[in-house]
């Protein structure tokens, strides 16, 4: 299975999935620990990938979905965003209904 296949497999396998430096547990940047952060207040669940984790991923999840940065995070197979775009919605106070429809909508399929 070529890389882009292995990306979508990733993104297709949970209803929010955060590509990530490091683990949540030990993030290996401020901007993963943020995100980890961020996604964990709201008490849904969430699926990562270590980045480091697989040299290919590394290298081209930025064309995947045309993102050039780290961490991103998709919703139903779908790029969210980095960091920065979950702290500003968690600050509206959208970040959670917004899990809460993908979990609904993952579980749906």
């Amino acid at each position: 299975m070529d890389v882009m296949d292995r990306i979508q497999q990733q993104v297709d396998s949970a209803a929010v999935v955060l590509y990530m430096k490091g683990t949540p547990q030990f993030p290996q940047c401020g901007f993963s620990a943020t995100a980890t952060k961020t996604l964990a207040s709201t008490g849904i669940e969430f699926a990562y990938v270590n980045i480091f984790e697989d040299q290919e991923v590394f290298q081209n999840l930025p064309a995947f979905a045309d993102w050039p940065t780290f961490p991103q995070i998709y919703f139903n197979s779908e790029l969210v965003g980095g960091g920065d775009i979950i702290v500003e919605m968690a600050k509206m106070g959208t970040l959670k209904g917004e899990m809460e429809k993908a979990s609904e909508k993952f579980d749906a399929k």
